[in-house]
């Protein structure tokens, strides 16, 4: 009896010890894959400083548009694709920032989202 408990005791110990290899290197692997896959930190922050810069040369444009008040735009930058909230007094001046975003180099897209506000806060 003493036996058949001991082969019992040896085989679950065997199951476990061969269950935790294959979870481990089947681990691995997939870390190995992930880490391959994903970019590095510094390629990370260059996409991050390039997309800042754009959306400092957007807004910079906007300023410097004759006549467009930028005090309430918002634009946001992401490889390339310029999303532009906020409200302005005119109507004339959403489709005005959707054309000048455009024109800034670098920029392949834009996605206009500015509304029509009230100047002044627009209280009751």
């Amino acid at each position: 009896m003493k036996a058949v408990d001991l082969l019992k005791a040896l085989g679950v110990v065997v199951c476990v010890a061969v269950a935790s290899s294959a979870y481990a290197q089947s681990s691995d692997a997939a870390a190995t894959t992930a880490e391959s896959a994903s970019p590095t930190k510094a390629q990370k922050s260059a996409t991050k400083k390039t997309d800042r810069k754009l959306g400092y040369d957007v807004r910079r444009a906007l300023s410097k548009t004759q006549g467009f008040d930028v005090s309430n735009v918002y634009v946001r930058s992401r490889a390339g694709a310029i999303t532009l909230t906020g409200t302005v007094p005119e109507a004339g001046q959403i489709a005005q920032a959707e054309e000048v975003a455009k024109g800034v180099t670098g920029v392949k897209s834009v996605t206009n989202k500015i509304t029509l506000g009230v100047q002044g806060g627009g209280g009751q």
